[in-house]
């Protein structure tokens, strides 16, 4: 059964970074793209970032292009979304997620991790 756990959130300022993790078990993240996504209060879940594969391309929403880097490590299992110049509108549960096929509707989720920008 395939399993993601993500970690790292966390509370941080305005201007401050974090780095989130997640730890795939279940099966090789080789063939499977990953994504993360997040969910503010009362908003949507939106995507954030998905990296295709390991030299393949990544996407990220317009709202964190150029603060948000997406990255994944195959032989390790695992991905990373590294936040900078955090805002307050980035606050929200982060979810990793999974899937053979896209980017944007994944068939596996983890349980999703905090972050808080707040002064």
């Amino acid at each position: 059964q395939l399993q993601l756990v993500e970690s790292g959130g966390g509370l941080v300022q305005p201007g401050g970074s974090l780095t989130l993790s997640c730890v795939v078990s279940g099966l090789s993240l080789d063939n499977y793209r990953i994504s993360w996504f997040r969910q503010s209060p009362g908003q949507l879940r939106e995507g954030v970032a998905c990296t295709v594969s390991t030299y393949g391309p990544t996407y990220y929403a317009d709202s964190v292009k150029g603060r948000f880097t997406i990255s994944r490590d195959n032989a390790e299992n695992t991905a990373s979304l590294q936040m900078t110049n955090l805002k307050t509108e980035d606050t929200g549960v982060y979810y990793c997620a999974a899937d053979l096929d896209g980017c944007w509707s994944p068939s596996y989720w983890g349980q999703g991790t905090q972050v808080t920008v707040s002064p």
